[in-house]
């Protein structure tokens, strides 16, 4: 604690929170305490680096490859990832996998490569292990698409868990994506990315990124191809990152660079290699696949301003419907409970919560609450009671359980790293379901504990469980939010089993997916914003978690009307749609009065019906996520990785295969450049098609953001009766198109079958010709069942 934190402590203590600031305090000096006693301070350190080769020991899907100072373990399994681990480490325990490691592939062994190294090939990528521990990843073609250089270790002489880097070497023409959710991404330029959930703490490095779900998974994209790599340690670390730079013809070309640091931990890695999308495949293979959200959590969703109560509720759902806003979900935030317990209602303002919650159900609207992992530390609190009774808390290394604070005072850890803690937690969402809520959202969940200085994790020498194997905090944090969300969504399927679990968490490591979405609620203010929810939202779905979103936020001070407009339309065209304020109350109505704002009122229903209209497609694309790992939000290369433009280009993004969305980032703009792949596009505004690839500018009125449709595009929408029906865009004449529907109207747990349709042209341009679409299946094709209606007839055509 320095002078400043001492001076903002006495204003804390002084002010009308004196009690709170107290206990903030307290918990600071607390924390500071925990850590020098119970982190031995590391003391002289021993390099080691792997040493010269010795032997190799072949077997079934790769083998072992021993050093004069350490050993490699190399795997490659049956759906194509590689897997290799330095000092005897293994793929499990892994809190990313899902469930157990992938059989080997008995096809594989150890082969001799060139200058003395060993190799094992595979399918899509060939690993070869030069003499002194190099490891490169080259595609079928010989192309090196990654160079791990011999990693380095630094060991305490005294003992204790040993840092370690591994330096990385990719093409010179090379994109790094991923690292979780960035809000300076998708595309991650040179710097400085720290891997600790929640953002920075003392200490960490300045200008760096910070970001509330963070994970060692790079997707980086060369001309040679795509390869997506996970170093599977949860520990806190950094990568730095370089491009490179290509020599103009001259031949010297400077390889991008990533160096990767970490404080502990196993160091291993996956290697997977192939097309986007069979890199996605095999990553969601590996950690799981995606929750499948139930259809309302596809709608609009929204978050009240203030704790209201039961009537406020009532009012705000009912201003939605009286001016023909779709509402689908309303989410309470923590002023709807007690104040003193985690999972108990405040009474007085929601006395009759059942009844609200059917009132609501009625009319399609569900309820989903907010939960915290933090436990007010009461005595006779049945939670705090029975987390002591299971020992379930986090404790310090000296013994005692650590203490934190939060909005309701002094709270203790529940830990998410038992497997019976999990159980125990998991079985009280059976009495948030009884009350009526359908859903829940987890926040704070880095975890958070609240101080003079602001938001702090826990003591780095908290002990946790990791499963029965023991470690502290340093290890524990980055899966902490996971295991919750895994104790959420085994304790709701346990309830209900014919309901598909819906838990947002807001921060994850990797294999969150398999329990739920992320909602990026601290994505901060202003246009800045706004690009930064782009961004989060593609590189969560790189990194395997499709279903995210930002928080939207009301007109304020910090919000004009415009900038909510742009933001609730790029939000609209986003997994996860969310707005947040008391949109009806007199204080936090989004357009006030006149002209201007009634028009920013009536563009929001145009977005949110629109929204609406397209809710078969975004079922269809999230049950695609849960089959294939592909994500909702694609980037303009993902079909096209080749394409430099394309990698470029972050102001944009694909809608599963059919859509291309362009939303408007600055303000004050009304019209913009969009850059095409290749095919033709059509602006589903104007009907008007343009050939790809180019890049056109075009229209953005305040109304609406350009949208574009690939010609010959089958798109499953909403009817005027509420039913499915195609919009089909007429295709290139001479070439195919098609398209996917997975009808899907209920929130159950069965797997609906995949139609199929394609679309053609029939016919010629002087005998009269007409698009024809039909259902594919065993015995051909036959005409659907569905509505259909033909878009882009008028084939009015521009190039860029």
């Amino acid at each position: 604690m320095d002078g400043r934190d001492l001076v903002r402590s006495m204003k804390l203590v002084g002010s009308a929170g004196a009690a709170h600031g107290l206990r903030s305090v307290r918990a600071a000096w607390r924390r500071r305490r925990a850590d020098a006693a119970g982190l031995p301070p590391r003391g002289p350190e021993r390099a080691r680096v792997p040493g010269p080769m010795l032997e190799v020991e072949s077997g079934p899907g790769g083998g072992i490859v021993r050093f004069e100072r350490s050993e490699l373990r190399i795997l490659v399994a049956v759906n194509g990832a590689v897997f290799w681990g330095w000092d005897g480490a293994g793929p499990e325990p892994s809190y990313a996998l899902a469930g157990r490691c992938p059989e080997p592939d008995p096809r594989v062994a150890l082969e001799p490569d060139k200058a003395g190294g060993w190799r094992v090939v595979a399918e899509r990528a060939t690993v070869a292990v030069s003499r002194h521990g190099a490891v490169e990843v080259r595609t079928p073609g010989g192309v090196v698409l990654r160079r791990e250089l011999p990693p380095r270790w630094w060991e305490p002489v005294g003992g204790g868990p040993a840092r370690w880097t591994q330096r990385s070497e990719v093409a010179a023409d090379a994109r790094f994506f991923g690292l979780g959710g960035r809000s300076s991404g998708p595309r991650l330029r040179e710097g400085t990315y720290r891997l600790w959930n929640g953002g920075a703490g003392p200490g960490s490095p300045a200008g760096e990124d910070r970001a509330a779900v963070t994970m060692p998974v790079q997707l980086v994209v060369a001309d040679a191809g795509t390869h997506l790599v996970f170093h599977d340690s949860s520990w806190d670390g950094t990568v730095a990152l370089r491009e490179g730079e290509e020599g103009a013809g001259s031949g010297h070309d400077r390889p991008g660079r990533s160096v990767l640091r970490m404080e502990g931990g196993p160091l291993r890695c996956w290697v997977a290699v192939g097309t986007p999308a069979r890199v996605l495949l095999a990553w969601a293979s590996l950690t799981g696949a995606p929750a499948l959200p139930p259809v309302w959590a596809l709608g609009h969703q929204h978050v009240p301003s203030g704790p209201g109560d039961e009537e406020e509720v009532r009012r705000l759902v009912s201003g939605f419907q009286e001016r023909d806003l779709p509402l689908d979900a309303v989410h309470l935030g923590a002023g709807h409970l007690d104040g003193r317990r985690v999972f108990s209602v405040d009474e007085e303002r929601f006395p009759k919560l059942g009844v609200l919650a059917e009132e609501l159900r009625r009319d399609g609207v569900r309820l989903v609450s907010v939960v915290e992992p933090s436990v007010p530390a009461v005595p006779g609190d049945a939670v705090f009671d029975g987390g002591t009774a299971e020992d379930g808390f986090v404790r310090e290394a000296a013994g005692p359980v650590v203490r934190g604070v939060a909005r309701s005072g002094e709270v203790v850890f529940p830990d998410f790293t038992s497997a019976r803690v999990r159980a125990w937690w998991g079985g009280w969402y059976e009495e948030r379901l009884g009350q009526g809520f359908a859903g829940f959202w987890h926040d704070l969940d880095e975890p958070v504990s609240f101080t003079a200085f602001g938001e702090r994790t826990l003591p780095r020498s908290a002990r946790h469980s990791l499963e029965g194997r023991g470690g502290d905090h340093r290890e524990g944090h980055n899966v902490y939010a996971l295991c919750m969300a895994r104790a959420a969504f085994e304790g709701l399927r346990a309830s209900a089993p014919e309901e598909r679990p819906f838990v947002l968490s807001r921060a994850g490591w990797a294999g969150t997916q398999r329990h739920g979405g992320v909602w990026a609620g601290d994505v901060g203010t202003g246009w800045p914003a706004l690009r930064a929810s782009l961004a989060l939202v593609t590189g969560l779905g790189l990194c395997g978690v499709p279903y995210a979103g930002p928080d939207v936020a009301a007109p304020d001070a910090r919000t004009s009307p415009e900038l909510f407009l742009r933001w609730l339309q790029l939000a609209a065209h986003l997994p996860l749609l969310r707005t947040r304020g008391g949109w009806w109350e007199e204080s936090g109505e989004p357009w006030q009065s006149g002209a201007e704002a009634a028009g920013v009122a009536e563009h929001a229903r145009a977005v949110l019906a629109e929204r609406r209209r397209l809710l078969p497609y975004f079922v269809t694309l999230a049950h695609l996520a849960r089959r294939t790992g592909a994500p909702y939000v694609r980037p303009l290369w993902w079909s096209a990785p080749e394409e430099r433009a394309l990698r470029d280009c972050e102001d944009a993004f694909l809608l599963g295969d059919c859509l291309l969305v362009a939303p408007v980032l600055e303000p004050g703009a009304d019209r913009r450049a969009v850059r095409l792949p290749r095919g033709r596009w059509y602006d589903t505004a104007t009907g008007r098609a343009y050939e790809g690839p180019a890049q056109v500018l075009v229209d953005a009125p305040l109304a609406r953001v350009p949208v574009f449709a690939r010609g010959g595009a089958v798109l499953p929408v909403r009817g005027a009766d509420g039913g499915t029906e195609l919009e089909v865009w007429a295709p290139a004449r001479g070439r195919t198109g098609g398209g996917l529907v997975v009808p899907d109207a209920g929130d159950g747990c069965e797997e609906p079958e995949i139609e199929r349709y394609g679309s053609r042209w029939e016919g010629s341009r002087w005998e009269g010709s007409r698009v024809v679409v039909e259902r594919e299946g065993e015995d051909g094709g036959c005409a659907p069942s569905r509505p259909v209606r033909v878009r882009g007839l008028a084939e009015r055509s521009a190039r860029g």
